[in-house]
């Protein structure tokens, strides 16, 4: 038997097994319950300010980001 089709059984069998148990793997570590805080902060990297981080809307209560701001 050539090397090809070892690697190729291979990759049709055990490779393809883990490779499918590494994304059930990620998709567990991305929706666990514990990581929704880390993934909302990591989304709003993008509205934060320069000079300031962004205000959290849960917990702020003062005016709005553009409140009386020229556009």
């Amino acid at each position: 038997m050539d090397i090809y089709s070892i690697l190729r059984q291979f990759a049709d069998s055990w490779m393809l097994l883990a490779l499918f148990l590494f994304f059930v793997g990620v998709v567990l570590w991305v929706f666990r319950p514990g990581a929704r805080k880390t993934y909302e902060d990591t989304a709003n990297i993008p509205l934060r300010n320069e000079d300031r981080p962004a205000r959290d809307v849960k917990t702020d209560t003062s005016e709005p980001a553009f409140a009386g701001k020229d556009l």
